[in-house]
């Protein structure tokens, strides 16, 4: 519910309509990064793309985007919004229980009602952890034996793990035509590394290393080795779609929940926040552009190879420059997550209610913004084979409706 105008908010889930390609694309990407409690602004983005019949092909992603991204592609496409409903229903709660109805009329400012239910909503969490997430160990780190995982964390959030297999059909993820990559760093190498259902068979706890951020979380062992949160080296999937070589005309969403620019800060807390921001965005309009610098190459080498006489395309060198050249087409829609503001430091381990639904509606309304563009899903009007969109600063200074109690007992239809 709106707290100003009383309105209520909630999104009902549908079903989904037949998937649909856009001509001239292949494959639809998409790309989620990390980000904690704000992840179900990814959720909202999902539901819109699939109610406008965009399913994906392809989903990546790290940290709570990892989470996210498996449970798109670990099942079939009528049970995905209502798993992801459930994961985020199962992980956030009503923070008003924690907040006495007395101390309400001694704020009557709905700004200053919502950063007190953040404030408390985030000692809850955390103090007691989520259930079926993660709990605070009984004993602190520094007592626990040197080499153990309890000794090189905070939380155990080994319940993940069944709840990830309770959400997750991994037989299908790892066997259905979608594919799906998610990151991770190597403790000991520092090396970043993607697990790919086309190279790995990925279980819970290729899920869990990819969300695995220290030192909350102990890191998971896979084959004898030890993996951390992605999110430590690239927080943004976006450079595995060109590295992989894919060769296919691709219309990409790239959701990022932490946004580059921002105001200058006022006080430590606008300076604790803003960090985030700047470390988790992950140079997000950088990694774009370097994107289109090498595509436009590749599709400029591609033209140029195409007016070369036969015999000098059977030239060994030329062979090998043909490999990289293609002509391809992108369009990239960048959707982006845009503060509120009354959230801050807390905001990617705020897991009420309240804000799950407000970051929900926030990407589904954004996505839906973008759809009405007709030019995304259309073929690249230029020359380099690839377009770039960004409408989310379109929303960015709207008022975004900001779910309450009333509005969280949402149907599946």
């Amino acid at each position: 519910m709106d707290h100003k105008n009383g309105k209520k908010n909630t999104i009902k889930l549908t079903s989904n309509k037949a998937p649909v390609h856009p001509a001239p694309f292949e494959c639809i990407a998409l790309l989620l990064q990390g980000g904690g409690a704000l992840g179900a602004y990814q959720a909202g983005v999902y539901q819109a793309l699939s109610e406008a019949g965009l399913e994906p092909d392809w989903v990546a992603g790290v940290s709570i985007g990892a989470i996210n991204a498996a449970i798109i592609a670990g099942n079939t496409p009528e049970q995905r919004l209502s798993k992801l409903r459930q994961f985020w229903e199962m992980i956030t709660e009503d923070a008003f229980q924690y907040y006495p109805d007395i101390f309400k009329p001694l704020m009557p400012q709905s700004g200053a009602q919502d950063q007190a239910i953040n404030f408390i909503s985030a000692i809850k969490i955390i103090m007691c952890g989520i259930p079926g997430f993660f709990k605070p160990r009984l004993l602190t780190p520094w007592l626990e034996p040197q080499g153990s995982t309890a000794a090189m964390s905070f939380y155990d959030f080994s319940s993940l793990k069944k709840t990830l297999e309770d959400l997750i059909d991994f037989d299908r993820l790892n066997n259905d035509d979608i594919r799906f990559c998610i990151g991770a760093v190597n403790v000991k190498s520092g090396n970043f590394t993607n697990f790919d259902n086309k190279t790995h068979v990925i279980t819970a706890e290729h899920v869990m290393a990819s969300s695995a951020l220290p030192p909350g979380f102990p890191p998971i062992e896979i084959d004898g080795e030890y993996y951390w949160d992605g999110g430590l080296i690239s927080n943004t999937p976006l450079e595995w779609v060109f590295e992989s070589m894919s060769r296919s005309n691709t219309l990409i969403f790239q959701v990022d929940l932490w946004s580059a620019d921002g105001n200058l800060p006022k006080n430590m807390a606008d300076v604790l926040t803003r960090q985030k921001d700047i470390q988790y965005s992950s140079r997000t309009r950088a990694n774009t552009d370097r994107f289109k610098e090498q595509h436009q190459l590749r599709y400029t080498m591609a033209s140029v190879l195409e007016k070369l006489p036969e015999a000098l395309r059977q030239l060994p060198e030329v062979k090998l420059l043909s490999k990289l050249a293609d002509h391809k087409v992108y369009n990239i829609v960048h959707l982006i997550y845009h503060n509120k503001n009354f959230e801050g430091y807390s905001k990617d381990f705020e897991f009420s209610r309240l804000n799950m639904e407000a970051h929900w509606e926030s990407g589904y309304h954004d996505t839906l913004k973008a759809l009405e563009h007709p030019e995304v899903l259309k073929r690249p009007d230029n020359r380099e084979g690839i377009a770039i969109y960004d409408f989310s600063r379109e929303r960015a200074s709207a008022d975004v409706p900001i779910a309450t109690n009333s509005s969280l007992k949402s149907k599946i239809a």
